[in-house]
This record gives structure tokens, sequence and C-alpha cells, in this order.
């Protein structure tokens, strides 16, 4: 577990797989790059299977600071794990690059450091938590307007009907400070986290969101028109030894 869950810059990945291939990574991951990457001055917040990919793997990293996050980088990809274990690990990729780099909203808003310490073996059984990452691309220079609108009128909304938001986070616009991993360059998002106990809490969750009455009534409009394409929500299951859970 790391003294400190660094949130300041947080990068949330998403990785497509070759078929059959994502228990493969997910083993080599928890097993391999979890220390490994935490010792070279990173967070691994989380990693997760897509429910509605399969051949989806999606995880967040955090730092400190954008220059934290160069030397973490570089000393991790350019170390003794890596070298040893990249060619399995990039053998169970098509692409790597779908990787959004996000701050908090503000210093209330980043994730904070679990309560319960990261399981230690591989063996442990897979929590039956649910987590759902909404993505919301937004027009240019809209991100702190439409951050305003979720803290004044939808995460109320969305906690009354059941969801632990655990985070909210926009676009980081500085420059990538390492450039060996490409991220996604010119787009404006607004990332929220939400945590539900299991698959039945998110269900009465979507229930109860749909009809409650703000959300009927005008919510569920204006939050369309903040938005340059349909939302996207990934519910994200996560692995044995997640630290998100």
């Amino acid at each position: 577990m790391p003294r400190t869950m660094h949130t300041d810059i947080i990068e949330l990945r998403r990785y497509r797989l070759k078929p059959g291939t994502r228990q493969t990574l997910i083993d080599l991951f928890d097993r391999e790059f979890i220390e490994s990457q935490e010792e070279c001055g990173m967070s691994v917040i989380g990693q997760f299977r897509d429910l509605d990919d399969a051949d989806s793997f999606a995880w967040l990293r955090g730092f400190a600071d954008m220059e934290t996050r160069a030397a973490a980088l570089g000393t991790f990809y350019t170390g003794p794990v890596w070298a040893r274990h990249c060619d399995t690990a990039n053998g169970t990729m098509v692409n790597s690059d779908n990787v959004l780099l996000l701050r908090p909203t503000s210093s209330a808003t980043g994730l904070a450091t679990p309560a319960h310490p990261r399981p230690a073996g591989v063996n442990t059984a897979s929590p039956h938590s649910l987590i759902e990452a909404n993505i919301c691309s937004l027009a240019p220079g809209k991100a702190s307007g439409f951050a305003a609108f979720f803290a004044e009128k939808l995460r109320p909304v969305m906690q009354a009907c059941g969801a632990d938001i655990l985070a909210e986070l926009i676009t980081e616009t500085a420059d990538n400070s390492f450039p060996r991993l490409p991220v996604r360059d010119g787009e404006t998002v607004f990332v929220w986290l939400s945590c539900f106990n299991n698959a039945s809490d998110y269900a009465t969750f979507t229930d109860r969101l749909a009809c409650h009455p703000d959300w009927q009534h005008g919510l569920a409009a204006e939050f369309d028109q903040w938005l340059w394409r349909p939302r996207e929500t990934l519910r994200l299951a996560p692995t044995t030894r997640s630290h998100v859970r």
C-alpha cells in the first residue's frame, strides 16, 4: 500500500486486448506491476475488467504532479521488472493508446486513499463491487462550467439515488510529460467515478435515477445539452488486488 494515494494527476488507461488474453494480463499485472510501479513513485489506484467488453482492461494510475510522473514513468519503463515482462504484457494488447490524462476538479474531489490495504496476494477472492466510470466529452473551455453544474445539480441526485461518488476529474491540459506513452490530446472531458456494493445495488441505482423527478423533469435534458457526443459509461469489476474496490 502506498503511503499516499497520489491523485493530483490521474491516468485512466484502457487497453484493447487480443481475444482470450485478458486474464493473462490481469494475472501478470496483479503479480508484477503493482508494487514495482509504486516503488518508482506512483500509485496504482485500481485495475478492472470491463463488464461489457471481454477484450478490454482498464486501470487508474496516479501521480503527485506532472514532473513526478515523468520521473516515475522513466524509472519504471527502463527498469528490470518491465524489461522482464514487457513482451508478455504487450503480447496481450491490440493497442494501449486510449489514455485520458486527468486531474481533480478541486482539492475535495480526488480519489481518497482507500480505508483498507490492498490484498497482498493474488489468491484472495475478487470483490463483488462495481465501479462506474462516466466519460463526458465537452466543448473546449467548458470543463469548469460543467464541473460546477455537476456539483450543484447532478451530484446530489446521483447520491440520492445511491451512488457513492469516488472522484470528479477533468482533463489535465499540461503537455504530456512522458511522450513515450501517448495520451488523448486535444480533448476536453469530465469523468466521474462511482462505487456500488454489487451489481444489484447498481441496478437499483439506475432504476431510481430514471424515476427521479429532477431527472425526468429537465435535468436529463440539461445534462445532455452539455455533451459533444453521448456519454460513455463503463461498468468495471475490480480485480483481486485492485486498491479501489
